[in-house]
């Protein structure tokens, strides 16, 4: 996508348009959720994965690493979780916790 074009105060053209200040947009809240390293935070997440357990399609992602169909597991993650980024956290997250499985 193209930079936007600054305006040049003219009615027709191509930079038409009043002359504006572009506004920063705040940061959106959401972005922070898992910035939050706290030692308390940290503790409940480890509490209620444990009480919880894996939901189904992390499961299945789990089965699929077993088998070493790392491209698969991604894929699968991308379709339930939206983007490739959040995927592959969520991937190197449970082959991580296979990883600590194996060692105990």
């Amino acid at each position: 996508m193209a930079a936007p074009v600054a305006k040049s105060g003219i009615v027709y053209g191509a930079n038409a348009g009043h002359i504006t200040a572009r506004r920063e947009a705040p940061r959106r809240h959401t972005y922070a959720k898992s910035n939050n390293k706290s030692t308390h935070n940290q503790f409940v997440r480890d509490l209620v994965r444990e009480v919880a357990g894996y939901a189904p399609y992390e499961r299945r992602i789990m089965e699929l690493l077993k088998n070493s169909r790392d491209k698969r597991a991604r894929k699968l993650g991308k379709k339930r979780l939206g983007t490739l980024r959040r995927a592959k956290r969520k991937v190197d997250e449970l082959s991580a916790a296979l990883a600590a499985a194996r060692r105990h």
